[in-house]
């Protein structure tokens, strides 16, 4: 069978020139829409912003939004719902059929390794950036805070947790619940791997379970690629215009200091630490990684969840980047559960700033505290919107930073996160790829013609 490359890199040209449009429109309408709020409630003319905000921005699943329409909010959610239905069945399958085709339990043992090792790696230098970021800005005075009662946003906090009940709740102990429950990704993880290894030793004796497996990952496939094609530069508009139209300067300006860290610190992450990373496992040339895989990042950056950007990154990072499908289908899940490098240098950062803006004193060996602290709790850390500043108050409780101003800077963290969330998800999906490419080299399994077409 021939496969025509040039016809999917065109299409797949197409599409990121179609989103990386979506991406500058939405920055100029929702810069447009941040001047016109301000400008409106600068001069009392708070009614009419809330009427707009009502008509296209509103969380219509709030209090607030029972009489609302949240043109934007529907329109967005649909397309996130859309791409997490299929989480699950396509992890499950995936996985259970990587294990199918892994005949040689060795090799399954060689490629588990180095995908952790990969994992691992990145992570100590996203913690080593953010440690060198987040303590710098702290000796600097930058994150020297007023925090008044002002700053505070109604939030629902976690109370913290063991984290290492991450590793108990990786074994579940009801298949039903966690068939239908989206955060339990690791679980599917678990026994996508068990059944893909029963199915492979009883070989013809349970084809008709294996060929299920094969036509549910065809039906994701197909169903993915309409949506994918179709709507996701759309949605990119969308997701992005309602995130700056609904975060204010209001909002941003007391903990400018803290989004400004995290963002220099996660784009410098981005630009050296993952090209270097491939080149060095690889010899390929990185930019090409670097190019293939943008859409990927955009969608979770519109997103802001590692799992609405799963499918198009199993995708391009076999159709574009030559990975073999039954690595990329081991990896890439297990990376979107364990593998959270932006998570884990936001977690920091947070951290560190909490701590100063509420009278902590900190050292380098708290931050090294706080840093280890915040690679076990971004190993648990669900695939979902906002869900990294809620694990934060697990690496918090840890450090025992517990006063009434710390509850007030946490707040300010939940209330301003949804741009860094977006951000950190470009992070966290990029090195579940590079892994998947480096993985997928050591072992012989990397098409050096499709990765640089």
């Amino acid at each position: 069978m021939k496969f025509n490359f040039t016809k999917g890199k065109n299409k797949s040209t197409a599409l990121a020139i179609r989103m990386a449009i979506s991406l500058a429109l939405a920055l100029i309408v929702g810069t447009a829409f941040i001047l016109l709020r301000e400008y409106l409630l600068a001069n009392d003319k708070g009614l009419i912003w809330n009427s707009i905000n009502s008509i296209l921005f509103q969380d219509i699943t709030t209090e607030e939004g029972r009489n609302s329409l949240g043109i934007f909010y529907i329109l967005g959610q649909l397309f996130i719902n859309c791409l997490q239905l299929i989480i699950i069945p396509m992890v499950f399958s995936s996985i259970a059929l990587a294990m199918c085709h892994i005949s040689d339990t060795k090799k399954l043992g060689r490629i588990s390794s180095k995908t952790l090792l990969g994992f691992l790696i990145t992570s100590v230098f996203a913690l080593a950036t953010a440690c060198v970021f987040g303590f710098s800005a702290y000796k600097l005075g930058f994150f020297n805070v007023n925090l008044s009662s002002s700053a505070t946003t109604s939030v629902t906090t976690s109370t913290g947790s063991n984290p290492l009940l991450v590793v108990l709740n990786a074994v579940p102990n009801n298949i039903a619940n966690v068939m239908s429950n989206n955060s339990m990704v690791l679980s599917i993880v678990f026994l996508a791997v068990v059944v893909g290894l029963c199915i492979n030793a009883l070989g013809e004796k349970i084809l008709i379970l294996k060929n299920l497996l094969i036509d549910i990952n065809n039906i994701i496939s197909v169903f993915l690629g309409f949506i994918i094609t179709k709507f996701s530069p759309f949605a990119v508009f969308v997701l992005i215009t309602r995130t700056f139209a609904v975060y204010g300067l209001d909002r941003l300006k007391p903990a400018l200091a803290y989004m400004l860290t995290v963002a220099i610190a996660s784009i410098i992450f981005l630009v050296i630490a993952y090209p270097v990373f491939v080149y060095l496992n690889t010899k390929l040339n990185p930019i090409i990684f670097m190019k293939k895989i943008a859409k990927v990042a955009l969608l979770g950056f519109s997103a802001a969840a590692s799992s609405a950007a799963l499918s198009l990154n199993e995708k391009t990072t076999v159709e574009e980047l030559g990975v073999n499908k039954d690595i990329a289908s081991f990896v890439l899940p297990l990376g979107m559960t364990i593998n959270m490098n932006g998570t884990a240098i936001m977690q920091v950062i947070a951290a560190i700033f909490i701590a100063a803006s509420s009278g902590y004193s900190l050292t380098i060996q708290n931050v090294i505290l706080i840093a280890v602290l915040a690679l076990i709790a971004s190993i648990g850390t669900p695939s979902a919107p906002g869900s990294s500043s809620i694990i934060l108050f697990t690496v918090l409780t840890g450090m025992g930073f517990n006063n009434e101003a710390t509850l007030i800077a946490y707040s300010l963290i939940i209330a301003i996160n949804r741009p860094i969330d977006m951000l950190i998800t470009c992070l966290n999906v990029i090195g579940d790829s590079a892994t998947a490419v480096v993985v997928a080299n050591s072992e012989g399994c990397l098409n050096k013609e499709i990765y640089n077409s």
